[in-house]
């Protein structure tokens, strides 16, 4: 290629004083290359990035303006490295600087290839962790999802550092083999010691991205309940009804049945309650009447079902089933309490009486 550019170009000389009639076609020819390729790029990134501007305005995605941004945040000198590089063919220099050369040009490379995919595992980054994780609009990131992007971040950072470097000393002609079976060994050791850290912390990722619970929502794991109100890299905090704070650890939460309470939409009440045999017969067929009277009274509650269930040992039997249109316990708590008010007013209205465990002896005389 050096042969035909230069027997297409015309003989250049300059005169010098002292030094004489110097030929100055292979300088010129190079620093022409360098200005033609630097234009080149210029041209080139200038024209993708218009047409993705364009693009971008018709599409509801953004990923088109992380790739707008990756082309523009390509530093200056690495393509002037780069550009240099080619230029610089036109001579005939010795063996050991054009290793130093394309050493800092694999550098360079790498060093920018790592900028962009950052960039992307960036928007990855935001686009699932970083949100507003109350969902009330007003762009408030939750801290603790803002920390595990933090160090998504980092740990991203550093493995596509090592990528890099092993990328460059193998392309300098340096035996990696050694030194990446050495990573691998020293990585398996650090993840035998460490792994119970790592689980938690691989665990802390998958509630983040799967997000089955919140801070500030209500939790039942177990035997235990209260409300989120941290989840770290290794635990999540919960506030206990008796106010103590519990600690359990991520690994665990992804392996247990956790019941998240602030999901309802409604709570639904099942009540039994039983009467008395000596009931007339017509006061128990309007029984299911008068329940369903109670609840065109109760606002935000609503009767799915009423039935004379069985005959008890002691009583009849009754099952009442309805449904608050509220998540919230006090809200339930609110609305069981007026309808037990209204049944127990009802009864006495109606002379109907609530039974309890009673047993009646019969004896025989004669």
């Amino acid at each position: 290629m050096k042969s035909f550019i230069m027997s297409h170009m015309p003989q250049m000389h300059v005169y010098i004083p002292t030094i004489g009639k110097v030929d100055i076609q292979e300088y010129v020819v190079s620093f022409t290359l360098f200005v033609i390729l630097i234009l080149l790029y210029k041209l080139v990134s200038f024209v993708i990035i218009v047409r993705l501007q364009k693009l971008s305005k018709r599409t509801s995605t953004d990923i088109d303006d992380v790739i707008i941004n990756a082309i523009k945040g390509i530093h200056a000198w690495v393509y002037i490295v780069v550009a240099a590089y080619v230029s610089l063919q036109i001579f005939s220099l010795p063996d050991a600087f054009w290793k130093l050369f394309t050493a800092l040009v694999y550098i360079a490379v790498a060093y920018q290839v790592i900028e962009i995919l950052l960039q992307f595992i960036e928007y990855g980054v935001q686009r699932f962790l970083e949100k507003d994780e109350d969902e009330d609009g007003d762009g408030v990131v939750d801290g603790d999802a803002a920390n595990a992007a933090h160090l998504i971040k980092i740990l991203a950072r550093i493995i596509l550092w090592l990528l890099g470097i092993i990328f460059v000393l193998s392309n300098m002609g340096i035996e990696v083999t050694s030194l990446v079976a050495s990573l691998g060994i020293g990585g398996i050791a650090i993840a035998f010691a460490l792994q119970g850290v790592l689980s938690d912390l691989f665990a802390s990722f998958s509630i983040y991205a799967d997000k089955p619970f919140r801070i500030g929502d209500y939790v039942v794991i177990g035997n235990d309940s209260g409300v989120v109100e941290r989840i770290g890299i290794k635990s999540t905090r919960i506030r206990t009804l008796q106010g103590e704070e519990l600690v359990v650890s991520n690994a665990e939460l992804t392996t247990a049945r956790v019941q998240n309470f602030k999901k309802m939409k409604e709570r639904r009440a099942n009540i039994q309650f039983g009467i008395i045999y000596e009931t007339p017969l017509e006061k128990v067929k309007n029984i299911n009447k008068v329940i369903d009277d109670i609840f065109q009274d109760i606002n935000g509650a609503r009767l799915d079902r009423v039935h004379f269930t069985t005959f008890g040992d002691s009583a009849l039997l009754f099952e009442v089933v309805f449904y608050v249109n509220s998540p919230e316990y006090v809200d339930f708590l609110d609305r069981q309490q007026q309808f037990n008010y209204k049944l127990m007013e009802k009864f006495a209205q109606m002379g109907i009486e609530f039974a309890y465990p009673t047993q009646t002896i019969y004896t025989k005389v004669g």
